[in-house]
């Protein structure tokens, strides 16, 4: 069975705790550092099916950058999906994919939707 894709960026501590569960319940998985490595639009779109969600939805509206550039105007889906693709410390961490499903894993504790562990928390 494949193991999970874990959309990771190592300066977030939600990223990394997520990371650290994945590790510590030794369920099987890959890391995508997608700020280094960033989606494409294809695979964006594709993310986003899993996610079932728009690509506004899928925003950090905390980063600086969206503050300086995006907060307030009026942007379509199409244009978000360019902006993401362009600017990937705008898109939600972390984020974990396994066949068919996704989800950002915020609280950390939505990892185990998408694990078979169980629920193990401190």
């Amino acid at each position: 069975m494949p193991g999970i894709i874990l959309y990771h960026n190592g300066l977030c501590s939600k990223s990394r705790g997520a990371l650290e569960i994945l590790i510590e319940q030794n369920i099987p998985h890959t890391v995508r550092l997608y700020l280094t490595d960033p989606l494409t639009k294809k695979e964006l779109r594709a993310l986003l099916k899993k996610l079932g969600l728009k690509a506004s939805e899928l925003v950090r509206k905390s980063e600086y950058l969206y503050q300086q550039n995006y907060n307030g105007k009026i942007i379509s889906e199409k244009e978000w999906l360019t902006i993401l693709t362009d600017n990937p410390v705008l898109i939600e961490r972390p984020i974990a994919e396994k066949g068919d499903k996704a989800i950002v894993a915020r609280p950390l504790e939505k990892i185990y939707e998408i694990t078979s562990a169980p629920t193990i928390l401190q």
